[in-house]
C-alpha cells in the first residue's frame, strides 16, 4: 500500500511538470517589456513589446497586436520538442508500471517499466531544463550590454512556469526511482529471514507430531561359553 501511494504521488508530480512545460510551448509573454508616456491632451499611451517561442508582437493601449516571425534559437524548439515528447512517453510508461493498474505484466515487467519511465523522465527533464536557460540567457544578455541599442525586455511569465515543470520532472522521477530501490530491499531481506528461518528448522524430524522414529536396537552379542575361554 505505501508503495502504491508514493508511485501515485511520484506520478502526478511528474505529469504536473509535463503538462507545465507542455502548455508553455503555447504561451505568450516569454519576454516582455512595457512602455508608458503622456501623450497630447493628457492622454496616457502604454504599449507593451512582447515575444513568446514563435512571434514577436506588439500592442499598443487600444489592444491592437501586430507580429512577426521571431528568429528565436532554433536550438530551444528542439529541446524544448525532444523533453515534450520522452515526458508523453514517460508518462504512458509510468502509468502502465504502476502496481495500482492492473496491465502491464508481472511485477518484475512492470518495475522495469517503471524505471524506463523514470529515465525518459529524467532526460525529458534535463532537455527542457536546459532550453529555458538559453532563452533567458540571450534576454538578459541583451539587457545588460550597454553596446545593445535595440528593445531590451525582461523574463516573462511562461519561463518560470517552465522551469518549473522541469524541476518537477527531475523529482518526480527520483520518487519513482526510490520506491523501486524500496521494494526491491524489502524482498530481498523478506528473503533472507525466509531462507534464515529454513535453515534453523532444518534439525527438527520430519516425523509426524506423536509418532517416534523407530530405533532397530539390536541386543547385546551373547557371548557363549567357548568365546569366554
Amino acid at each position: 500500500m505505501r508503495k502504491r501511494l508514493i508511485q501515485i504521488f511520484g506520478f502526478l508530480i511528474t505529469s504536473l511538470g509535463w503538462v507545465f512545460v507542455l502548455c508553455t510551448m503555447a504561451m505568450d509573454y516569454w519576454r516582455i517589456t512595457q512602455l508608458g508616456g503622456q501623450g497630447g491632451s493628457f492622454i496616457i499611451k502604454v504599449a507593451w513589446y512582447w515575444s513568446n517561442l514563435w512571434k514577436d508582437c506588439f500592442t499598443d493601449s487600444t489592444a491592437i497586436t501586430n507580429c512577426r516571425d521571431f528568429p528565436v534559437l532554433w536550438g530551444v524548439r528542439g529541446l524544448l520538442m525532444c523533453g515534450i515528447t520522452l515526458g508523453f512517453f514517460a508518462v504512458v510508461l509510468c502509468f502502465v508500471g504502476m502496481d495500482c493498474t492492473y496491465i502491464g505484466g508481472t511485477d518484475k515487467t512492470k518495475d522495469k517499466l517503471l524505471f524506463a519511465g523514470a529515465v525518459f523522465h529524467f532526460v525529458g527533464g534535463l532537455c527542457s531544463l536546459s532550453a529555458f536557460p538559453i532563452y533567458a540567457h540571450q534576454i538578459t544578455s541583451e539587457f545588460f550590454d550597454t553596446n545593445f541599442m535595440e528593445q531590451k525586455y525582461e523574463q516573462g511569465a511562461a519561463l518560470f512556469i517552465g522551469r518549473s515543470g522541469s524541476f518537477l520532472h527531475i523529482i518526480g522521477r527520483s520518487i519513482f526511482c526510490f520506491s523501486i530501490a524500496g521494494c526491491r530491499t524489502k524482498s530481498h531481506s523478506h528473503a533472507i529471514y525466509i531462507y534464515k528461518g529454513a535453515a534453523s528448522c532444518s534439525h527438527i524430524s520430519s516425523y509426524p507430531r506423536g509418532q517416534a522414529e523407530t530405533v532397530n536396537l539390536r541386543p547385546p552379542q551373547d557371548y557363549s561359553d567357548s568365546s569366554r575361554m
